[in-house]
């Protein structure tokens, strides 16, 4: 079994990995509640999602807990705003109701819980415990707060109002290349125990037998999406599923979220601007169930996890799993569209130094994508630092999203990270490609 580790066990190269993520993150953060008014900050754009300001609080409240308090062993700061903090103990919509922090307050407390921790990092001996080898810690909340900046992203998308928000466009790109790509039948490993801030649902490595398919080479367009839209793909009963069909009926949906009619076309909202829907880029904004009725309608099918992730980690030159579908090296721009550089998904195609070995593109970053799966436990999962990170989830109502999307940031890119949501789900970044099995003739095994 191969599993290629994340990075070196020298304290120093640990200690200035989590730095740069916790403000990597914390800049992301700051903007994101810095650029708009108090009233924005308070205010609950959506039943779906908190206020900003808790979010922000949230953030500080999940550091002092487990970097001060489980890691260094400190009395709790605020123990009286745990509970308002917990998000097992109220739901998004009972937020706004609560006596949360003021944002001036929520700004306070989360940087001085900053400070603190910055300070535990630099005297933290980095071994000792599961919770502190490798700096697991300081990796966990680095990618806490990197996924709630994703959330606050997605407030600030369901926000009304002015543009709040601005960022360069991806550069444009000439994709050429094949449509699908086979990806041959054999063992592989997936997930990870090298990985030291792998989280409990990547854990362990195991082996899984994948038959050969085919997948897109990249995500499905808006493009290919208006052909299913014009072919009557949201009131043609055959392509949905029985509960995809009930949703979309009683709640009259005939396009991805923030897409509207005007004239003869369709436009988008994106946050705050509305613009023509761009045809060549990643279809966003869809639901598991639309995904499946376009997979559907295209003769085809959404991929496994499994599939997904051999496709993305998979070099059959070596016969390992790697990291990244480049190879073992943190991302950088060039490989993929993350970290909120830029507001929306990069043209489909793009990025051919993150291509996978089989030939496939933006497998991370840009939209996340839905798979087929249900999320599930690994063989041999232990639930770790606890159960409501991941153990509490599994089951058939959720669905797996893999590869993340431009929204997040590069300490949880990894391509052994996994995400699930209800198949009701639009507001996210999501959208999918296709797979189909391979048919007689079309099949190649790997040897070994």
């Amino acid at each position: 079994m191969t599993d290629t580790p994340g990075h070196t066990g020298d304290p120093d190269v640990i200690r200035g990995r989590a730095l740069a993520a916790l403000l990597g993150a914390r800049e992301r953060t700051a903007l994101l509640t810095d650029c708009v008014d108090e009233p924005d900050l308070v205010a609950q754009h959506s039943p779906l999602m908190s206020p900003l300001v808790w979010d922000l609080a949230h953030i500080g409240n999940q550091e002092e807990l487990w970097l001060l308090r489980a890691v260094a062993g400190r009395e709790a700061m605020r123990p009286d705003i745990d509970p308002l903090y917990d998000a097992f103990e109220h739901p998004r919509a009972e937020r706004p109701s609560l006596p949360l922090l003021a944002p001036a307050e929520a700004r306070a407390y989360a940087a001085e819980v900053r400070g603190r921790a910055l300070d535990v990092l630099e005297r933290a001996a980095l071994t000792g415990s599961p919770l502190t080898d490798a700096g697991f810690a300081f990796g966990m909340i680095a990618q806490h707060e990197q996924q709630h900046d994703e959330t606050m992203l997605i407030t600030h998308q369901l926000r009304r109002g002015p543009a709040a928000l601005t960022a360069p466009d991806p550069a444009p790109a000439a994709f050429t290349g094949p449509a699908e790509v086979l990806v041959p039948g054999g063992a592989f490993t997936m997930g990870t125990t090298a990985e030291p801030w792998a989280l409990d649902n990547e854990r362990p490595a195991h082996r899984r037998l994948v038959p050969p398919f085919f997948l897109d080479t990249a995500p499905v367009t808006n493009g290919a999406y208006l052909l299913f839209m014009a072919d009557g793909g949201y009131l043609r009963r055959q392509w949905w599923s029985d509960e995809g069909w009930a949703y979309r009926s009683e709640h009259a949906i005939e396009a991805p979220l923030f897409w509207r009619r005007e004239g003869a076309g369709w436009v988008r909202r994106r946050f705050g601007v509305t613009e023509e829907v761009p045809p060549d880029e990643p279809v966003v904004h869809v639901s598991w169930y639309e995904a499946d009725a376009y997979a559907r309608w295209a003769g085809r099918r959404l991929p496994s996890e499994a599939e997904w992730e051999k496709a993305a980690r998979f070099d059959p030159a070596t016969g390992r799993s790697r990291r990244f579908p480049w190879g073992d090296a943190e991302p950088t721009p060039a490989h993929a569209n993350l970290g909120q550089r830029h507001l929306r998904p990069a043209p489909a195609g793009s990025y051919p130094a993150g291509e996978s070995p089989f030939g496939v593109r933006q497998l991370v970053g840009d939209v996340w994508e839905w798979t087929s799966s249900d999320f599930l436990p690994y063989p041999g999962f232990v639930a770790f630092p606890y159960r409501e990170y991941s153990e509490v989830f599994f089951g058939p109502e959720y669905k797996v999203l893999r590869g993340g999307s431009f929204a997040v940031g590069e300490v949880t890119a990894r391509s052994t990270f996994r995400n699930w949501d209800y198949p009701v789900r639009r507001q996210i970044f999501a959208g999918f490609r296709t797979a189909r099995d391979a048919g007689p003739g079309e099949a190649e095994t790997e040897a070994g």
